[in-house]
């Protein structure tokens, strides 16, 4: 299946969904995937300096992980093809310009933008009115 590659047509079809849950991020030095399938983490980068999870606030509580703030995801409903250009450009510009940090994970079907918990809402608002 193939996503969407023209600008215009993502924009008119971002349709955001802003999650009710929290998440946090956090590094496990010298750690390896599968180390901490317990928490269910939503995403997982592998970084020289350690392995990043993203996971539910409440399971990191759970499990002791420290961490410095909470986000909330605003997934984009729109397949956005992996090589289409300027559709995480607009939505960081967008978010910068009302001072609200955006850590953009690609999915292979939808973008996925975290938020800091207290701004969510701001953020969302921002995000449905690009589809207009």
């Amino acid at each position: 299946m193939v996503g969407e590659k023209d600008l215009k047509k993502l924009l008119e079809n971002l349709s955001p969904v802003l999650s009710e849950e929290e998440y946090i991020f956090c590094s496990m030095p010298g750690s390896n995937y599968g180390e901490f399938n317990s928490l269910k983490p939503i995403a997982s980068f592998l970084e020289k300096e350690g392995l990043t999870l993203v996971v539910e606030k409440e399971k990191a509580k759970q499990a002791n992980i420290k961490f410095q703030a909470t986000f909330r995801c605003i997934s984009l409903g729109v397949h956005s093809d992996l090589v289409s250009v300027g559709l995480t450009a607009k939505i960081s510009s967008v978010l910068f310009e009302k001072n609200i940090s955006a850590n953009i994970i690609a999915g292979y079907f939808h973008d996925h933008v975290f938020v800091p918990s207290n701004q969510a809402l701001r953020a969302f608002d921002f995000l449905k009115k690009l589809t207009i």
